[in-house]
């Protein structure tokens, strides 16, 4: 694909799609395959586009052969029919190449990368990182910067995110910021036509992120109900935003559900704001064996569910109509 249609298809419903592994803890390859055939089957034609390999597809879990085989599996499951942009951050720039350039060779279409961790870069160090990672693959491979302080301990701020916007391929960031301040002047920094600034916080932020002018989001829950997920950015797109209102409240079961969840298990290590774990990964996983996908299990240090809260999950996802 070349880079202007790709840079055409950053809008819409980024899928963050999960990682199956099996009851043994071994990659189950076959329900990579299988949940990208679902997706695609409910995706045709609208604007979506996938991403194996990310956070919240355990990346960090897996070896560079695991990640390699999945990203393989979803690029030539998905064909061109979509953008493929997969996870293919690691904390040291060398290593990040390697597997951006893994990535390529496995025909996806670009590279979300997260910010460096463990050791915080200054602003030229950050700079220079994304530049040598755009500059090691081809000139069609797309770099999206996956700009998130809860994993990386670091923000790169609208000044240096517009001065990374001018590396050529580099064509989208996923913003994670949950300050709508912050996404507003992150947004006008950028041009878009360098950059498309992609909400990295799922359906709710998104139904305010889009008054100003977001172009699309990521979602896990599009693992298993993409069809919500879609409508909310379709309302979106339209500028009716009461219609996007009332379909994020209809999300309201399901995250008060994982907000539980969170309870139950904790307390939790995080040094952010309360409930800010990733046990939603665990939920999701279990949502989408609740529909007949393969979600499987978690590697650790997540944990999943236990059979009492996936019994209660089922009873979510009726009341919200996703399953009879």
């Amino acid at each position: 694909m070349k880079l202007d249609e790709l840079k055409k298809q950053m809008k819409g419903v980024q899928i963050i799609q999960m990682t199956p592994f099996k009851k043994d803890g071994s990659l189950d390859l076959e329900g990579v395959r299988a949940n990208t055939r679902w997706l695609l089957e409910r995706t045709a034609g609208k604007d979506f586009f996938f991403t194996p390999t990310g956070s919240n597809g355990e990346l960090y879990a897996m070896s560079n052969d695991e990640g390699k085989a999945v990203m393989k599996t979803v690029a030539e499951e998905v064909k061109g029919r979509h953008a493929v942009i997969v996870g293919a951050g690691r904390a040291a720039t060398s290593e990040t190449i390697k597997m951006c350039q893994e990535a390529e060779s496995v025909g996806a279409d670009g590279a979300m990368v997260i910010i460096p961790y463990y050791h915080i870069p200054t602003e030229e160090g950050m700079y220079q990182h994304y530049k040598q990672v755009a500059e090691s693959v081809g000139k069609d491979f797309g770099i999206q910067v996956y700009n998130n302080p809860f994993v990386s301990g670091s923000w790169i701020k609208p000044h240096l995110m517009a001065r990374i916007s001018k590396i050529p391929n580099v064509i989208a960031s996923k913003e994670c910021t949950p300050y709508i301040m912050s996404y507003y002047a992150m947004q006008r920094a950028i041009d878009p036509k360098d950059m498309a600034v992609i909400g990295g916080s799922s359906e709710l932020l998104f139904s305010f992120q889009a008054v100003y002018g977001c172009p699309g989001f990521i979602s896990a829950r599009a693992n298993f109900m993409p069809d919500l997920s879609y409508s909310i950015y379709k309302a979106a797109a339209a500028r009716d935003f009461d219609k996007v209102a009332e379909l994020v409240d209809s999300l309201a079961p399901f995250s008060s559900f994982s907000g539980k969840v969170v309870a139950n298990h904790g307390p939790d290590t995080h040094t952010g704001a309360p409930g800010e774990t990733y046990m939603g990964v665990a939920v999701v996983k279990a949502a989408m064996d609740i529909v007949g996908l393969r979600g499987g299990e978690v590697r650790l240090p997540l944990l999943g569910l236990t059979g009492e809260e996936k019994a209660e999950l089922r009873d979510v996802l009726r009341t919200m109509k996703v399953i009879k």
